[in-house]
């Protein structure tokens, strides 16, 4: 990956955006997709869309969210402790002892998640996986007064973690899920900049997945497109045990095709007939029923939608060091964009 790119991607990840409060990742993407698109703009849902030859066939979406999980405000004891809530879904146990940045008017205001000691538990207690409404923030400062000029009811929350390279290729964050799908989407823009294909495209960085596949409903019923793609994260399982429930995928192992009743069988042959060609190693994973992603949203548009859903491996799903592989996330994009340059007019995804 080339380093601006790879500079674009670790700006965009360390930006915060629990779903409603995407602004930052926002006005970071569509920046960058200012100097490719031919056109970027909004709506009042908070959608994000980068547009390329838009007079072309057929018409073309792409999405990623670009929101991901976080916590929001709830309450302000006499102390100065802030109670919070989910944006999202959570692993409740792991919350406790976080850093976290509480996104406030003024500016960011660090702090960590607190719960009672272990040495002041009950033994019955001790064994009870940690709940939210047992939780606390801490800001060290120990004034209500002052906390509440500091910070208001409803302020997103984040934790504290961002991008980080493990290796030359893997690297960690929060948020993967799914601002990686927001910048792949972007990045196949990049790809198709400056060559000769049919299809009209738009790049979407959705909004509010994470709470009920919201932004893609909107986007898609504005963009009406004969054609959708979504980009997500899938589990990458090297370390467990229960492959055979949730599939075979590798860190490492290339973008990975989805199979089963939310995607359009002849979408499906096209992207495979690609990767073929193009030489670009696949992984597939089988889904058989409606998924949690965008794809669900844009399938179930208007008269309906051939939608395929093409995802970038990911360890550790919802939690503050998510991990991904820039191989894959380039593939990802190569794939898809190369799908669409094989797209002509007339295609015929009718079963």
């Amino acid at each position: 990956m080339k380093k601006s790119v790879l500079t674009y991607l670790e700006r965009l990840l360390n930006q915060p955006s629990p779903s409603g409060y995407e602004d930052k990742a926002r006005a970071v993407w569509r920046a960058e997709m200012a100097d490719i698109a031919d056109r970027v703009y909004g709506d009042t849902h908070g959608n994000s869309f980068a547009a390329l030859n838009e007079q072309g066939s057929p018409r073309v979406m792409l999405a990623g969210h670009i929101d991901e999980i976080g916590f929001q405000v709830q309450y302000i004891n006499d102390e100065g402790f802030v109670a919070f809530q989910p944006i999202g879904g959570f692993d409740q146990p792991i919350i406790p002892g976080r850093r976290i940045v509480i996104h406030a008017a003024g500016g960011p205001i660090k702090g960590v998640v607190g719960k009672k000691a272990i040495h002041l538990m009950k033994e019955e207690d001790r064994r009870k996986p940690s709940e939210i409404r047992d939780l606390w923030i801490d800001t060290g400062i120990n004034d209500a007064k002052k906390v509440k000029k500091l910070v208001a009811i409803g302020d997103p929350i984040t934790y504290a973690e961002g991008f980080e390279l493990l290796t030359d290729n893997v690297f960690i964050s929060r948020g993967i899920d799914n601002r990686i799908g927001a910048f792949v989407v972007g990045e196949v823009l990049r790809y198709l900049k400056g060559r000769k294909f049919s299809a009209a495209v738009y790049a979407v960085a959705t909004v509010q997945e994470e709470i009920g596949l919201r932004g893609a409903r909107t986007a898609a019923f504005g963009v009406n497109p004969d054609v959708g793609f979504a980009v997500d994260v899938t589990h990458a399982l090297e370390a467990e045990s229960n492959r055979k429930i949730i599939g075979d995928i590798a860190l490492g192992g290339g973008p990975v095709i989805e199979r089963g009743a939310n995607f359009n069988p002849k979408l499906y042959d096209v992207i495979a007939q690609t990767a073929k060609k193009r030489k670009i190693a696949v992984q597939l994973s089988a889904a058989p029923g409606g998924t949690g992603t965008d794809a669900n949203a844009i399938q179930l548009n208007r008269a309906g939608v051939p939608t395929a859903l093409v995802s970038v491996p990911n360890r550790y799903m919802h939690t503050p060091v998510e991990m991904s592989d820039l191989r894959d996330v380039e593939k990802c994009a190569v794939l898809i964009a190369e799908t669409i340059l094989a797209l002509k007019p007339g295609m015929d995804f009718v079963l």
